[in-house]
C-alpha cells in the first residue's frame, strides 16, 4: 500500500465484515506540530485478547479467502518508518480501534492519497453502514455523517449515484475549505 488512503480502506472494509453499522475516520493533520494522526472506530464485532495479540504478525489472518493478513502489519511498520506509533484496541462485542500517529513532515511518510474517493468506495459498496468523516487541518475541520445525509434523503438509497455526486462535491468542498 503506498498511500494512507489505502490502509483506511483496508482498515474500514475490515470493520465491515466485523459487523460494523458505524464506522468513524478521524484525520487529524497538525503541521505546527509536525503530527499526522488517523483514527477508525467501529462498532463491530471486536477481537479477542488472543487475536488483538496477533493482528500485527503478517501470518494470522481471520479471512478464510487468504492465509496472510497485511493491512494492519503494513500500517504499523508505515507508521514507524515516518517516526510515529501505532496502536490497537478492541474489545469483544464492542468495536475496535486503530490509531496510527506520523510525522507529518517525515521523508518517509506516505501522501495520504485520495481519501474522497476511498470515502465515496466505501458509502457505495456498504449502503447499510454509516460513516463519519472527521477531518481537521490545523484550526479548521471539515465533517461528513453519512447519518445526516440519510436523514434528508427519505427513501432515496444512499448508494445512488446522484447521492454519491453529491456527497463527493461536499467532500471535495470541505476536504479544500480547510486546506486553504
Amino acid at each position: 500500500m503506498l498511500e494512507l488512503a489505502a490502509h483506511i480502506l483496508d482498515i474500514a472494509e475490515n470493520s465491515v465484515r466485523a459487523g460494523a453499522e458505524l464506522i468513524e475516520i478521524n484525520i487529524n493533520e497538525d503541521t505546527i506540530d509536525d503530527l499526522l494522526s488517523i483514527e477508525i472506530i467501529d462498532d463491530g464485532q471486536g477481537m479477542k485478547q488472543e487475536e488483538i495479540k496477533k493482528a500485527l504478525d503478517p501470518f494470522y489472518t481471520t479471512k478464510t479467502v487468504r492465509r496472510i493478513g497485511l493491512g494492519l502489519p503494513l500500517l504499523a511498520d508505515a507508521t514507524q518508518r515516518a517516526g510515529g506509533h501505532f496502536n490497537l484496541e478492541s474489545q469483544e462485542g464492542k468495536g475496535t480501534t486503530v490509531q496510527a500517529h506520523f510525522g507529518h513532515s517525515h521523508i518517509d511518510r506516505q501522501p495520504l492519497g485520495d481519501i474522497i474517493n476511498t470515502l465515496i468506495i466505501l458509502i457505495a459498496g456498504n449502503p447499510d453502514v454509516d460513516f463519519v468523516y472527521k477531518h481537521k487541518y490545523n484550526s479548521r475541520q471539515f465533517k461528513m455523517d453519512t447519518r445526516n445525509i440519510r436523514k434528508e434523503i427519505d427513501d432515496i438509497p444512499i448508494n445512488h449515484p446522484e447521492i454519491l455526486k453529491y456527497i463527493r462535491e461536499v467532500s471535495e468542498e470541505g476536504f479544500n475549505d480547510i486546506k486553504q
